[in-house]
């Protein structure tokens, strides 16, 4: 099998700036998939998810919010989660534009669940499937805690909460592009709006929802979660729960059985795709 391309990046206008877009090309893609990247983070760290997707057919598109790794912004600063939301949208419709007739699949990742979620919620019509990976919706009490103190702490991340694998916490804790410092508490208050704004939002119908998540994730935990994931799927949810995994199933020591569930997902709920005009097709 030949080696699977590289990321390209490219740029958009955003709401607030510049967005850096990373794009994982396909010579004869038969899906699009949007990757939303969590907190702090940037798409960077989604090369092995992304070369997967692409040996499946897709041609991956995942921009960095803003405030985050390659685009504008202060870092981590988000006032306005629907913007981020927006930014999605834009990207997706260079997507669309770039390769016509495509399902269209959303990858959301912990605060990138949150947006995926509010996505879903806001252009579900134009998804194929919706896929939420430890997301943060419904409560996440690390805000609400941190917006009690007059000053935010500065405390960092446990990189073991992220994966049992030690070289992902080695790896995170060295990337430049990762931020390191404190949150900041309009990104904070941000949050906490779009957790009630997605609460109160409603479900995304029959779009086809794939939930993943740690067992054992300590930074967006399962509980929390569970109730929000139930409450937007509207009736065609899989989920699979990880014994023993930590918060980044992409990066955890079991990875080659979360991604084998993804594509299993996508080949159950999407339509084949012929290879040359990515149109459905019996089969």
């Amino acid at each position: 099998m030949p080696p699977t391309p590289r990321a390209q990046e490219q740029s958009l206008a955003g709401a607030h700036g510049t967005v850096a877009l990373r794009v994982w090309p396909n010579p004869e893609p038969r899906l699009l998939v949007l990757l939303a990247h969590g907190y702090g983070e940037h798409t960077g760290r989604y090369d092995e998810l992304a070369d997967v997707l692409v040996g499946h057919g897709a041609v991956v598109y995942a921009p960095d919010h803003v405030g985050h790794g390659k685009s504008d912004g202060e870092r981590v600063l988000v006032e306005d989660f629907e913007d981020v939301v927006t930014d999605v949208h834009r990207v997706a419709e260079l997507a669309r534009a770039e390769h016509p007739g495509l399902p269209l699949v959303l990858i959301g990742h912990s605060m990138g669940g949150m947006i995926a979620a509010r996505y879903a919620q806001r252009y579900g019509g134009e998804l194929a499937a919706l896929v939420l990976s430890g997301p943060v919706i419904n409560r996440w009490e690390q805000p609400l805690r941190l917006l009690a103190y007059d000053e935010i702490p500065d405390t960092p991340i446990d990189t073991s909460t992220l994966s049992r694998e030690p070289a992902v916490g080695t790896v995170y804790a060295a990337d430049p592009l990762v931020w390191h410092g404190p949150m900041k508490r309009p990104t904070l208050q941000a949050i906490a709006g779009m957790l009630e704004t997605v609460t109160k939002g409603g479900d995304v119908g029959a779009l086809p929802l794939l939930w993943l998540h740690g067992e054992d994730d300590r930074l967006v935990p399962l509980p929390d979660s569970r109730p929000g994931v139930e409450r937007l799927s509207g009736g065609r949810l899989t989920e699979r729960i990880y014994p023993g995994a930590r918060h980044e199933v992409f990066n955890e020591t079991n990875r080659a059985e979360v991604f084998a569930d993804v594509l299993r997902f996508l080949d159950e709920v999407l339509p084949a795709a012929g290879p040359e005009t990515g149109s459905p097709r019996e089969g």
